[in-house]
């Protein structure tokens, strides 16, 4: 199937082409290189020997987006573009919600002018909120959302629900991310944040680099076991497959669904520089401050919806994406130039 990957030279993005190629689709890519680099594209290549066509392009400029859909037949959409920054979202909350959904709704005005029915949608376990228990499973309610980027994501749930409701011919899933950490094992893409990290995983490793001169622990006096916070984390490589899984199921049954895409198990920060020692043999410098604003203790999935209806599993550990994100910043020590 011919494949638009919005966002698809992101950390997320990329390596969801390369599991796509890799399954026999033709990925077609829309990128504003906002959060991404175009030497992602020559990394793409390198591993899959394909090179995907490329547009850069804003999904605000519905114009031109228009321009892609009458160059291909595209089969579906896989939607992961728009601003990510929790930090950021919170300082410029007009420019979150208008790229967001401005973006949303102009891929959605497209796909319907050029029947274009099956979309997956890049959401997040931010919109859960504060759970009512653990683990967090699909049929939670939506719960009140602690920044911008969070907000705008059950917003655009929001939306995509409505608008499947009212065209029930459209097939959409919805994929709630927990805590995507790892790279691709070649070394060639992984996350390479602009500025300062904002996940646990590139701060590790731009510290073990020497680009940074120690980790801060957000607290260690929560309620858990070591008294650091706990999350699910996810290797990138196992929620790129879970997008081509979903893709198979979303073709064969109309309506929307929803999916956590997680491992189901809860590692607390000092268990991740534990697992990151192991598998690297480097210890990671770091320092105790006081917690962040808004931080929960634990938060982790629920899976088995997904594996009952997909086949999905996350296999690959902690260690593994431990090592694979360390192996991708030693080969790329300022990130992708």
């Amino acid at each position: 199937m011919n494949i638009l990957v919005t966002g698809g030279l992101g950390f997320i993005g990329s390596h969801t082409v390369v599991e796509l190629v890799s399954a026999g689709h033709t990925p077609i890519i829309v990128d504003d290189l906002v959060n991404s680099k175009l030497e992602v594209l020559n990394r793409i290549e390198k591993l899959t020997h394909v090179r995907p066509v490329f547009y850069e392009l804003d999904l605000c400029e519905e114009e031109k987006l228009d321009m892609v859909f009458q160059a291909h037949p595209i089969d579906a959409v896989i939607h992961f573009a728009g601003l990510k920054a929790v930090g950021e979202s919170v300082g410029k909350p007009l420019e979150y919600y208008s790229n967001n959904l401005g973006s949303t709704l102009s891929l959605l005005r497209r796909m319907v002018a050029h029947g274009v029915k099956n979309l997956i949608f890049s959401s997040s376990a931010t919109v859960y909120g504060t759970p009512p228990s653990l683990p967090i499973k699909e049929d939670f309610p939506l719960g009140e959302t602690t920044n911008p980027y969070g907000t705008s994501k059950a917003m655009i749930e929001r939306i995509l629900s409505d608008f499947c409701k009212a065209n029930p011919d459209f097939n959409i899933a919805l994929l709630r991310y927990f805590n995507p950490i790892g790279a691709h094992a070649s070394g060639e893409l992984g996350e390479d944040p602009n500025g300062i990290p904002n996940n646990l995983m590139p701060y590790v490793t731009q510290v073990v680099v020497g680009r940074r001169p120690y980790l801060t622990v957000f607290g260690d006096d929560y309620d858990t076991p070591d008294g650091t916070c706990i999350r699910d984390y996810i290797h990138v490589v196992d929620l790129a497959i879970g997008h081509v899984m979903t893709l198979k199921k979303l073709v064969q049954n109309p309506g929307l669904v929803i999916y956590n895409l997680g491992t189901g198990k809860g590692t607390s920060v000092f268990e991740v520089l534990e697992a990151f020692e192991k598998g690297t043999g480097v210890k990671v410098p770091y320092k105790v401050g006081p917690r962040r604003p808004g931080d929960l203790p634990r938060l982790y999935a629920n899976c088995d919806k997904a594996f009952e209806e997909l086949g999905y599993k996350a296999t690959r550990t902690v260690e593994e994406a431990c090592r694979d994100a360390y192996n991708f910043q030693k080969k790329n020590p300022n990130g992708i130039e």
